[in-house]
């Protein structure tokens, strides 16, 4: 039957995401709109961010955090065009983004000395030959694909190399080893549900180090640029971004951090991910058609949901179907899987999405698989 309850939010994109329950733009503080990020106000606002960024994700003291241009992507790239070189290079890629990495590593850094270890959609690649005196770049969770490493076990506490990590749509919704970590990337257009075009970048102290020592051989371009002369550009973790921000976007962030600490913090924030997981995990248990990308339930995303037909699992043709009647009936936008990844529905579970709205899309993926099967 065609079921009458709908989602009271129909935004399921796993990016950018949905906002937090209750947003409005007049909650945003406007104070600093038409002023300079360099003024006295507006780096404070940026300071602001960042000092709730740590206390939301619990990021070491000795850590630096710093806004950047160009989202996750601009982030990255600064860590790699900045980082990488001194060291041979393990790349692991299991989604869409980590085979971006490799390129840029293998095609545009033109690293000579770098391994690749990579799975099909769904899998993790074998992490048990992973050198640790090599330098590590890894995505932590695959957008496109839903799998995420179940823990960082794997990587050495004595590791001589760095680890860099595209984090975007894992952190605020699972718990993250930042011990292990040297160069993090994430945006605020992920599990906030904040506004594109803006990351952020965390290094630790052994990040910073390399900066100090260590000058590529390659021209940076002043976007990705994190030194000065050779030394480690401090100033830009404290509050003095790169190139010019949108302080309506930071005020935006600094909204969906302050409903965070809220709820109670990370905790509160997984919890609320788990929740959403486990309501389609009780569902594709009782519906024979679909199944999870990610059949193992260790290495299953809690945000990027991805599932996939049994009776077509190579053929676009229904999955796209299915989105489309379901946007027509105003129940769910954008749950087509990516399209660089394999045929597939994709449902953001992030800590900004109720579980009630997942629980109530779901009938209304079974109607339509009826009506269009």
């Amino acid at each position: 039957m065609r079921p009458t309850v709908k989602p009271k939010n129909l935004c399921f994109s796993s990016g950018p995401t949905r906002k937090r329950p209750g947003w409005s733009c007049g909650a945003l503080n406007t104070a600093s709109l038409g002023r300079s990020h360099r003024s006295s106000y507006g780096v404070e606002r940026v300071r602001h961010l960042v000092a709730l960024t740590r206390n939301v994700l619990e990021i070491p003291d000795d850590y630096h955090v710093a806004i950047m241009p160009g989202s996750c992507t601009g982030a990255m790239e600064a860590a790699l065009w900045s980082l990488l070189g001194p060291r041979p290079v393990d790349f692991i890629t299991f989604d869409v983004f980590g085979g971006l990495w490799v390129h840029d590593g293998l095609c545009e850094l033109k690293l000579q000395d770098a391994r690749v270890f990579e799975s099909l959609p769904g899998l993790l690649p074998d992490l048990s030959e992973i050198n640790p005196s090599h330098d590590l770049v890894l995505t932590w969770n695959g957008t496109t694909t839903g799998v995420c490493m179940p823990n960082a076990d794997w990587i050495s506490p004595d590791r001589k190399g760095l680890v860099l990590c595209d984090a975007t749509s894992a952190l605020f919704a699972m718990p993250f080893p930042w011990e292990k970590m040297d160069a993090v990337a994430f945006s605020w257009q992920k599990a906030l549900g904040g506004e594109a075009a803006h990351g952020m970048l965390v290094l630790s102290p052994r990040a910073v180090e390399r900066l100090n020592s260590y000058k590529s051989p390659w021209p940076i371009p002043r976007l990705f640029r994190l030194t000065h002369e050779g030394v480690f550009s401090e100033d830009i973790f404290e509050g003095m971004t790169i190139n010019t921000p949108s302080l309506l976007c930071i005020e935006d962030c600094i909204d969906a951090l302050t409903w965070c600490i809220s709820l109670g913090g990370l905790p509160a924030l997984i919890g609320r991910s788990q929740a959403n997981l486990k309501a389609v995990e009780t569902w594709v248990l009782e519906t024979p058609w679909i199944e999870f990308l990610a059949r193992d339930p260790h290495i299953r995303s809690s945000t990027s949901i991805c599932l996939r037909f049994t009776e077509a699992p190579d053929d676009w043709e229904l999955p796209k179907a299915i989105a489309s009647l379901l946007e027509e009936e105003e129940v769910a936008s954008d749950i087509l899987g990516h399209i660089r990844s394999v045929p597939s529905l994709r449902l953001w579970g992030g800590p900004m999405v109720e579980t009630s709205d997942i629980q109530a899309l779901l009938p209304w993926v079974t109607w339509a698989h009826e009506e269009i099967a």
